[in-house]
């Protein structure tokens, strides 16, 4: 497999393999939004960007509750996760223009799921042909855009009067 350089990307998985815990409690409890690339904080829930992107955009939904088991989520957290999925493709819509999306989760190890300890949902913007080459023929992965850029483009798209709520605990 031939490899991109991508710098930006170096310090974190450094840090990553030097950390314990869950990334998304450790995540949640970061203060500057723009250092860990939060891009909304809701009551029971978080969007923020995919530290390792398939695509430029892809962010999460996360509980700031750590849960493994989707089917024992609240009715508040599962109906607040599903208002930030829509805004979230409204926000990756208008800063992006996809032609359309990948949402999901992989829960559990074996469906996948690289945090299988604490659920969250994927959402990837695609274009067509966004499969292209590289990864195909080259077995290789270029993403166009750093986060900081990715959150600079998205987070005024998450930020209004009507949405700013304080998380419960």
């Amino acid at each position: 497999m031939r490899y991109i350089a991508a710098p930006w990307r170096e310090a974190y998985v450094r840090s990553v393999d030097a950390q314990t815990g869950c990334v998304f409690c450790r995540v949640a409890r970061v203060k500057d939004d723009g250092e860990v690339h939060i891009l909304h904080r809701g009551r029971n829930a978080f969007v923020l960007l995919n530290r390792y992107p398939y695509l430029p955009g892809h962010l999460m939904i996360a509980p700031y509750r750590h849960m493994a088991d989707f089917t024992k989520a609240s009715e508040a957290l599962t109906a607040e996760m599903a208002a930030l999925l829509q805004r979230s493709l409204k926000a990756l819509t208008a800063a992006y223009h996809p032609a359309g999306f990948n949402t999901g989760m992989n829960l559990g190890k074996s469906a996948g799921a690289g945090v299988a300890d604490h659920f969250h949902l994927h959402v990837v913007p695609r274009w067509t042909g966004d499969s292209n080459f590289m990864p195909i023929v080259g077995r290789t992965k270029v993403v166009m855009e750093d986060l900081d850029t990715t959150w600079s483009r998205l987070r005024p798209l998450f930020r209004d009067r009507r949405s700013r709520t304080s998380r419960s605990s």
